[in-house]
């Protein structure tokens, strides 16, 4: 992998395909896609009614100001009209789970306002899960909307991503440089066929924790672009957390860095909940804030039922995005199934 990898950087490919960029989730959309995935075999009986509910809550939501298209089984196609309602488009495709933001393509355009779509070749968070169906969701969507596919050897998910719009991106290398994903990559190497793929001309490379969750610590669980030159940061203020340390030391590297355009990032810290329902809680559940969704005039966040935490929140999401609706949704059966409305969603530029 590492050899063709290198061979891709240079030459005819490399030049043809420099034009391409991922614009940032707070420019204009053309839909949002999801996937009604949850299922019986991965979520349990306990979870799998909640998930499905709190995925056509986030779904509707995300549909009030612009389309939403929901990938669904054939056979799960009626629960999902009955939950979603008619603002929701769904599309029937086999699937193995609902996280579009780790199995759907990364979309990109060029300067013509051609649409591409990455592939980053889904492996199952380092085959961690069955994902047969999911591998196939990237080049599905993007032959639905006559995206140029583009392919490459790295394997990552759109999670770990987190681009300005403007040539930066924040990547942990705990999932990105995993050797589940691509063993024997250079940060060099994947730089360059980052750069390639998503016009990135800098990037801010976060630690990460890997292990401790199934994603090997997504970058859309830490730190988040509000706009080019601020970032929104997650912290775990307990100090028996596994993320306490490693939230702490993302803090002190995005302080210290600067943008593509060389501007210092302004850095807002999201403080987690102190404490969140019980009726789901459990090991895995996803207490973040950081994990929200910008859509067009919208942005989708969670609540956890920490009243102080919950309306800090939404004070600082408000302040960060004046010209949109700021709603706050229940997602506590995803959060148990440890994701978040980010997870959930991928965005198709307009």
């Amino acid at each position: 992998m590492t050899g063709t990898l290198a061979s891709g950087f240079t030459g005819a490919a490399r030049a043809q395909d420099e034009t391409w960029h991922m614009p940032d989730e707070g420019a204009a959309h053309a839909a949002t896609w999801m996937a009604f995935g949850p299922s019986e075999e991965i979520w349990g009986k306990k979870l799998l009614a909640v998930a499905r509910q709190n995925l056509a809550s986030i779904a509707k939501a995300i549909a009030a100001h612009e389309p939403v298209k929901m990938l669904v089984r054939e056979e799960d196609h009626d629960i999902a009209a009955r939950l979603c309602g008619p603002s929701v488009t769904l599309v029937i495709q086999p699937i193995d789970d609902l996280w579009m933001r780790d199995t759907g393509p990364v979309f990109v355009k060029d300067k013509t306002g051609q649409s591409g779509a990455v592939g980053f070749n889904f492996n199952g968070w380092g085959n961690k899960q069955e994902h047969d169906e999911d591998a196939k969701v990237a080049g599905f969507i993007a032959g639905s909307v006559e995206a140029k596919f583009l392919g490459t050897d790295l394997v990552l998910e759109g999670g770990g991503l987190e681009v300005d719009g403007e040539g930066t991106a924040i990547i942990t290398e705990s999932c990105v440089l995993n050797a589940n994903r691509n063993p024997g990559v250079s940060k060099a190497q994947c730089e360059a066929e980052l750069s390639r793929l998503l016009g990135l001309k800098k990037i801010i490379w976060l630690p990460g924790i890997a292990g401790k969750d199934i994603t090997d610590g997504h970058t859309d669980f830490y730190a988040r672009f509000a706009s080019p030159g601020v970032v929104v940061a997650g912290l775990d203020p307990d100090p028996s957390s596994y993320d306490h340390a490693v939230t702490k030391r993302h803090l002190e590297i995005l302080r210290e860095s600067t943008d593509a355009n060389g501007r210092k990032l302004k850095v807002v810290v999201l403080q987690g909940p102190s404490t969140v329902r019980s009726k789901y809680e459990n090991d895995q559940f996803a207490a973040g804030y950081i994990n929200f969704y910008v859509c067009n005039g919208a942005v989708v966040a969670p609540e956890f039922g920490d009243k102080d935490a919950d309306g800090k929140t939404r004070d600082a999401l408000q302040e960060l995005f004046p010209d949109r609706e700021i709603i706050q949704l229940n997602i506590d059966g995803i959060a148990a199934g440890g994701g978040g409305i980010h997870c959930t969603t991928q965005q198709q530029p307009a």
